[in-house]
Formats: C-alpha cells, structure tokens, sequence
C-alpha cells in the first residue's frame, strides 16, 4: 500500500465548497489531489488517469454517481471508488457497492472516516490473493452472528429498509432495529458502511 504522500485523489462532486474543504483535508492529509466538477469531466480522462482513489459523489447534475461508475467499469477503469452521500441516499449507495465501490460515507462526514475508507481503497489495489484471505476472514467473522442477524444483514446488503426487512422476515421493525445493533455490535463496527463491507467481501466482492 503506498504511503500517503503517493496517494492520488480523483475527487468528483458538483459542489465547488465540497471540492474545496474536501481537497483541502485530504493535501493537509499528505494526499495529492485532482478535482472534477462532473462525472463527465473524469470520464472524458479516463484513458489517461492516473493511479489512485476516485472520490465520488452520487447526486450531481448529468451522470449520477452509479452511471459514472458503471462507464468507469465498461472503460476499463478499475480504479477503487468511494461513495459520498447525503443522508437519505443509502440505497443508492448500497447499490454502489454492490456495483464494487470500496465503500460509502455520508456527508459531512469526519476526517477520520474519509482516511480509514482510503486506507480500505488503497488494500483493494493489492493482490487477489488478498482478496481471498478477506474473503475467508469476513466469513469467519459472520459465523457469529445468529440466523436472524445474517437475516437481517442480508437485507441490508440488498438495501432494503428496515420496515421491508420486518415485513419479509415477519418481525416488527424495532426487532429489526435490535438485530441490527446487535450485529453490528458483535462484528465490532461503527457504521452501516462497515457491516455492508463484511458481508459483501465474504460473498468474494
């Protein structure tokens, strides 16, 4: 995994603020940084993109966030991608990561969580001999959750929300609500984003 210093960004979001304070936190980081104000603008550099990290938002005029990164795939770009999204836009971003994008963070969010989610981005570009042993160790780690917690993950993973999951499973949506704490307890994470990233690298994504 490169050091910070050679870490490129491609940061994409529609918003000037966000391409400002964003990029901002990431030089001050020891992160090199290239800015795009649409998914157009980044696609029509795809051929010639630099290694890296590409930072994508999911709500902008033009090409959303899921369409850029299906061109991204369908050019070839194998690039890891992070999702930016604002509350309300889970879904879609479960739809992203299913898709392959490393993760999803939800603005604003804090520098800590944008750094961590780089650091899993930058794991994806080493060897499928990693992805493998990922693979088994999120495996291994599922296997303590009861049936009705991977119930309730799998859901999840399909964003469903936890209203749907209580009518599928025929449970009340505050049973759902404890399950999912519950297994979000026992696999050790903070975040929705954390427990979808498990179950997604134990189905070999």
């Amino acid at each position: 995994m490169p050091d910070p210093q050679e870490r490129l960004v491609h940061l994409v979001d529609d918003d000037a603020a966000i391409r400002r304070s964003v990029g901002f936190l990431l030089k001050t980081s020891g992160h090199r940084v290239e800015t795009y104000a649409s998914g157009d603008a980044l696609l029509k550099q795809s051929n010639k993109l630099k290694d890296g990290c590409i930072l994508l938002d999911i709500r902008m005029p033009g090409m959303d966030g899921l369409e850029v990164q299906e061109a991204l795939q369908s050019k070839g770009v194998a690039l890891p991608v992070i999702i930016m999204t604002g509350h309300g836009d889970v879904t879609l971003a479960v739809k992203a990561m299913k898709a392959g994008a490393v993760d999803f963070i939800e603005k604003p969010f804090e520098k800590a969580t944008l750094l961590e989610s780089l650091d899993e981005a930058y794991r994806r570009l080493s060897t499928k001999e990693v992805t493998d042993d990922r693979a088994r160790d999120a495996s291994l780690r599922l296997q303590v959750l009861t049936a009705r917690e991977r119930d309730v993950l799998d859901g999840l993973s399909h964003g469903l929300p936890n209203k749907t999951i209580a009518y599928d499973l025929g449970i009340s949506s505050r049973t759902v609500e404890i399950h999912r704490a519950n297994l979000m307890t026992k696999l050790g994470v903070r975040s929705l984003s954390e427990a979808l990233r498990i179950a997604f690298a134990a189905q070999g994504n």
